[in-house]
């Protein structure tokens, strides 16, 4: 399902989203807030559904991860222990000229981008010449353009990072004018010097202003599960290796929010931290890794959108960190981080708190402080690449053409709508009867305005996996029409069958077992 390169496609996506009931932009009426936006009906059904099916591998699929639900606000000193207060910062840069506003990390990071695009093309142009002899390794070994750029990526890498670990920006901003980074809107190098920016939202509790405590957004929703690990570990009887999982909003007071919902201020995240034995937890990353993108890759969007990257600038806690990068309609973004958290935010709410969140190990009969990997992927972002996957234009045989969303049947909004030919003649009380059954076991929608077609259109670009349609033979022989989205094929079954029929298509089931 890899799709072309257009670069329209995402105003196409963002349109047809709204259009048809997926996303609209937050308090439209007032002209909108930037970088926020409201799931609509349809939206919210197959934000719900994909929230459901990463519970369901990740909780109900293992025995040693349970779930729980934290609060948005918590204790102030929380966010002291985790370096957040201190170190939940990111670089930024000012255009003078377009007084535009970047991430000065981004901006070298597209521009790495852009290099490794030239080693790419290189490489898919040696590999049409040379077919199946096409030797991919020895290639960029060997060839003298590829050397050359690569050697470029690492030094620009190289510097970029110990720049990071340093906080040395005013080198940072050096190699921005070196590498001759230019505003991606005005096409100007006229830079300011790099400064850090906190994006943690602060509010105040309590009922008068004077006598309020300061309190933060949370902007990330792993240190619920941290500083209620001892709680569930004791309640739940756990032994390590355990993982607690958590969905639910975080906040950031992103600067440069923008590509529709790829980047927001308010968001949702489904994270899972993996509590294990200090010295495992190498072993365990590698294990989760290959575990999420295996997962990743049975929702079916094309294997080829799907790429590791490893992070050069590792955060305060981590000792490793990579991506599982996706090929958005804007290139490859970050969909979903593992990281070896090593035993940093436990010993911090340690520290901070005089609580010991220890595990007594009764095999080497000794406490420690567990170690975690973590699992975290953005829920809003998921929900964009399986959109812009979905969203295909196509052509028909008899030169008609069609906007259809071909999303996974397990996740779509509408399972089955049921469309009586006619309104009369008895077509639309059996067409009632059999969403009055279907209802039970699935979202269905009846539909018995316009003409067939125009509803079947109506359909297709809503995602709706299958249409039954009720006819005059319906009432004869107690047989319906069973459209499906994908191929358009048409056959009779039986009224009766419907029900089994859809409920096996879009069972969950299947799915959970390739896990």
């Amino acid at each position: 399902m890899a799709k072309n390169e257009d670069p329209n496609e995402l105003k196409k996506i963002v349109s047809h989203a709204k259009e048809y009931g997926y996303v609209f932009p937050s308090s439209e009426i007032y002209d909108g807030l930037s970088a926020t936006y409201d799931y609509g009906q349809y939206g919210a059904e197959l934000k719900q559904n994909i929230r459901q099916y990463w519970w369901k591998a990740m909780v109900q699929m293992n025995e040693n991860i349970v779930g729980i639900d934290a609060s948005i606000f918590m204790h102030p000193t929380t966010w002291k222990a985790s370096g957040h207060v201190d170190a939940f910062n990111d670089p930024m840069i000012d255009n003078k000229d377009s007084k535009k506003r970047y991430r000065a990390d981004v901006l070298i990071e597209e521009h790495v981008a852009k290099i490794d695009a030239k080693i790419n093309k290189e490489i898919e142009k040696a590999a049409g010449k040379f077919g199946d002899s096409f030797d991919e390794a020895q290639f960029r070994a060997t060839n003298p353009r590829v050397l050359q750029n690569q050697e470029k990526i690492d030094a620009i890498n190289a510097r970029f990072k110990e720049d990071i670990e340093k906080e040395n920006f005013e080198d940072l901003k050096l190699l921005i004018e070196e590498l001759e980074i230019s505003d991606p809107v005005s096409g100007s190098k006229n830079w300011t010097e790099v400064r850090q920016f906190n994006l943690m939202f602060s509010t105040e509790l309590g009922s008068l202003a004077d006598g309020a405590s300061k309190i933060y957004l949370r902007p990330e929703t792993a240190q619920g599960i941290f500083v209620n690990y001892l709680n569930v570990q004791k309640t739940g009887r756990m032994k390590l290796p355990f993982g607690i999982a958590q969905t639910g909003k975080a906040f950031r007071n992103e600067i440069i929010a923008r590509q529709f919902i790829f980047r927001m201020r308010e968001f949702e995240q489904m994270e899972m931290q993996f509590f294990i034995k200090p010295g495992t937890e190498l072993e365990w990353y590698e294990i989760w890794k290959n575990k999420r993108m295996n997962w990743h890759k049975s929702l079916g969007l094309g294997e080829e959108n799907y790429r590791f990257h490893d992070h050069l600038n590792l955060a305060h806690y981590a000792n490793a960190a990579c991506d599982i990068e996706f090929n958005f309609p804007m290139g490859f973004k970050e969909l979903e981080g593992i990281h070896s958290r090593t035993d940093f935010d436990l010993k911090a709410h340690e520290e901070y708190s005089g609580k010991k969140l220890q595990y007594f190990d009764n095999e080497m009969e000794q406490s420690y402080v567990p170690y975690v990997v973590e699992t975290s992927v953005g829920l809003d972002r998921l929900f964009l690449a399986i959109l812009a996957t979905a969203y295909t234009e196509e052509t028909l045989e008899d030169g008609s053409e069609r906007t259809v969303l071909k999303l996974p049947v397990q996740l779509a909004p509408v399972k089955a709508a049921v469309l009586p030919l006619i309104n009369k003649d008895g077509l639309p009380e059996k067409a009632r009867e059999i969403m009055d059954d279907l209802k039970f076991s699935v979202n269905v929608q009846y539909d018995g305005k316009d003409a067939i077609g125009r509803r079947y259109r109506r359909q297709d670009a809503i995602g709706t996996p299958f249409c039954i349609t009720v006819d005059h033979q319906t009432l004869e022989d107690g047989t319906v029409t069973i459209r499906e989205r994908d191929s358009m094929e048409q056959r009779r079954v039986a009224a009766s069958e419907v029900s089994s029929i859809i409920e096996k298509a879009v069972d969950l089931k299947p799915l959970l077992k390739q896990l």
